[in-house]
Order: C-alpha cells, then structure tokens, then sequence
C-alpha cells in the first residue's frame, strides 16, 4: 500500500529544537571504511535510511561483521570488525544498492580493487543513472567494468589497478572518491582534479584513519601506497547532523510566518554548506552557535527565524555546495520578492529523476510558474499557492520539498508516494510535527 503525506495549510508558527537525522554522505562512507580497517570501529548516531541500509547490508554480504545498537528509528550505533583492505568475501549474489546512486559509485572504486568478480545492481530507478563517469576514469586505472549503455547492474572483474591523474570536467564527490577509493588497491600515486569545491568526507575519513591525502590547489593527491600496502586505522566517529536533511525544515521556518526553530549539531563541513548562503542571500535570518569540531569535521547548532525573503541568484560555486538543497530551495523562492534564478545546474537533470523538470510540473500543480532552463530554473515571487494532488515520483527530496510547499498552500496538499522520504530521512513527518506542523501520513 503506497503511503501518502497529507499538509494542511500552516495557521501557527514552527518552534522547538530539534535534531535530524545523521549525515547520509558521511554514513555510506564510514561502514564503507570501518569496513577495511584493521580492526573494531565504533560509528555512533550513523542513519538508518534506505540508502544507507543498503550499503550496510553489501557491506555484511562481503563478510563482515556489524553489531547494531539502535538507539531510535534515526540514530544507531554501529560496532564494525574490520577485516583489512584485502578481507572481503566473494559475495554468494549481485549485490543490490538499492535506490543509492552513492553507495553504487564509491562502492564500484572498492570493488574494483579486490580479487574477485562482483555485480552491483540496483532499483530501476537506478538502472537509469549514469555511471559512465565513474566506469571511465576506473577504466583508466585497469580496472574490468562491464555495463550496458554506461549504466547499471556493473559487472566488475578482478585486474590490476595502477594510479592515474585524472581531470573531472565537473566537481564531483561521488567521482572523486571512486577514483581515490580505487587508488587504496592502485601501484602509484592517484591524482584527481576537481574544478571547484566538492564534499571532501572522503578524504577526511582516510585521513583519519592513516591515509594522508593531500590536497593541493584544486588537486586531491593519493600518494603510492607504502610496501606492503595501505593499513586503515579503526573509525571512533559520531556522525554530525545531515544538513541536507536540516535544509527541510530549515525552509520551513524562513517561509511560515513568526517561526523559530534550531537544528542541533549540524554539519558544516564548508563543501556543503551552500544551502544556507542561499538562505542568507534571500535575506533569511540564520544564526550559528556552539561550533565544535568532531571526527574532523566541523558541528553546530543552527537556529532559523522567519523573515520577509527577496530574490536571489544562485550559480557556480555555491550550486556544486548545494546541489541536493536546490529543490527545497526552490519552495523558499515562491515566497520571495522578485525574480530568482538559479544556473549551473544542469546535474539537477540526473539524478533519482530530473529534478528541475519533475519539480517545475509538481509544483505548477501548486500554482508556481517556475521556468526551466537547460542547466537551472527561476521563479517570479511572492505566489500565492494553492493545494492540489501532487507526486513525489519516488524522489525523497523531491516529497519533502513539496510536503513543505504545501505548508504555505491555500487548502489541503496531497503527496503521492511519499514513502520515499525514508530514503534519506525516516522520521521527517514526526520531526516536522514536533515542530508544530501540520501534516500526517495516510493510506490509501
């Protein structure tokens, strides 16, 4: 039975203090990592959502061994018995990523440094993702990676791996770390330039665990292993705030009026950070506080207020910094005076779906004229929004993005196909209800 997401017209404020659930980038990577350690692991408040889960399981079909402390729905505890860099076991089956374009990308550089042959496979949905663009620089390395069109299942077989220096024409995290995740098994150095900022989890975590990347200018360096191989230190690490997750509710404050919330112990790692310069572009009032550093990366607690919003342009930089926020982003320019545009966009179009048209069609449903263009969108506010029956086409963020819109609707909002949310988020209909916010799950 499909699970729908009924938002009734807001008529209060939003208040309270709140926390959301743990990174979903920093998640994948560090039961990746944990892993190929050397040992016992310890990952608190790692998230529990369908993309994660499902790298968790790949992780447990390779042979290892994860004890599980759930502390609630959207915090466990993960306990992870490395087995090395070379300890995995040839898995029994294709291993399924699920929905989880990330987990198929990074885990593709892993694999394709292990002596056995191994098939990643995944929904649908995902059988539609490009992968050629990390099929291509893994190629390079020697790696063994069959696909039809470029795209999933990817059959990968064991080969030789040397390092390379490759050149991203687009700042990419998911690229970036496949190819240095691939350097770990790769005789020589590994190379990768990045053509503006894109999430660094990656090199953080190794850093952490005794790899020392490099980065120099626009370059993120992986030095030849030394003899014997690269040996992994164990993670002690507890997972800040996804600020992805942080973005929804986030929005939800600065548009309904006489809000105030604060978000706990959010990440602000610098290479995700750009939801809120879009924010405070538009004139919204965000305030940061209690900044502390943990596990390398830094946290704080955030707090939103609402305010009267303008246009903004957004492009560059702060797009690759922002690139998941943009459709929540989008509902905040509905509310705001004048024209925002948005460019540089152009990854919007492949991801679970392309978001900028799928977005402009649900959301012209609410009465929004939103105008595409090939690489981004703009949106001529303040509008009026009006309730209406609209779908999330199994695209979390795309269900979040409209269950907050319909908080600013005049009359009652319908999201279809809402069950998504718990790819990223499970637990927002209970967080935003905290929050004072007028929505439910119904069946139908």
């Amino acid at each position: 039975m499909s699970k729908q997401l009924l938002v009734r017209p807001q008529k209060t404020p939003l208040h309270g203090v709140i926390s959301v659930p743990g990174d979903k980038s920093i998640s994948h990577r560090a039961v990746m990592l944990a892993s190929l350690a050397e040992g016992t692991s310890i990952i608190r408040r790692w998230l529990p959502a369908g993309d994660t889960l499902a790298t968790l399981q790949i992780i447990q079909n390779l042979g290892v061994n994860v004890q599980i402390d759930k502390r609630s729905d959207t915090a466990w505890d993960l306990t992870v018995e490395g087995r090395g860099l070379h300890g995995w076991q040839v898995p029994s089956q294709p291993l399924d990523c699920r929905n989880a374009g990330t987990g198929m990308r990074l885990l593709a550089g892993l694999l394709a440094g292990q002596s056995f042959p191994a098939v990643l496979d995944g929904s649908e949905q995902l059988r539609k993702r490009p992968m050629r663009r990390i099929i291509d620089p893994l190629s390079e390395m020697g790696a063994k990676i069959a696909s039809e069109n470029g795209r999933a299942p990817l059959a990968i077989s064991p080969s030789p791996l040397h390092g390379i220096e490759y050149r991203m024409n687009v700042a990419s995290a998911q690229v970036k770390s496949a190819v240095l995740l691939a350097g770990l098994y790769a005789s020589g150095e590994t190379r990768v330039y990045q053509p503006g900022p894109a999430r660094d989890h990656t090199e953080r975590m190794l850093q952490a665990m005794g790899v020392p990347v490099q980065t120099e200018g626009d370059w993120v360096i992986l030095p030849a292993a030394p003899v014997g191989g690269w040996t992994l230190r164990p993670l002690d690490l507890t997972v800040p705030a996804d600020p992805s997750s942080a973005a929804f509710p986030l929005v939800a404050a600065a548009i309904v009026p006489h809000s105030q919330i604060t978000i706990s112990s959010v990440g602000l790692n610098d290479t995700r950070t750009g939801i809120l310069d879009m924010l405070r572009a538009m004139g919204a009032e965000l305030t940061l506080h209690n900044e502390h550093i943990s596990g390398g990366e830094l946290l704080g607690d955030l707090t939103v207020s609402f305010s009267e919003l303008h246009s903004a342009n957004v492009s560059g930089h702060t797009v690759v910094r922002g690139i998941d926020e943009l459709p929540i982003w989008s509902v905040a320019t509905t509310q705001a005076a004048g024209v925002s545009q948005v460019s540089d966009a152009a990854e919007l179009r492949v991801k679970e779906v392309d978001r900028i048209s799928v977005l402009a069609g649900e959301l012209r449903k609410l009465g929004v004229e939103m105008l595409e263009t090939p690489d981004g969108f703009s949106v001529n506010g303040p509008l009026r929004l009006f309730g209406g029956e609209v779908d999330s086409h199994d695209d979390h963020r795309l269900g979040m993005s409209l269950a907050v819109a319909g908080l600013v609707t005049h009359g009652l909002t319908l999201v279809h196909d809402a069950g998504c949310i718990a790819d990223s988020f499970p637990g927002f209909v209970d967080m935003m209800q905290s929050l004072g916010a007028n929505m439910e799950w119904v069946e139908q």
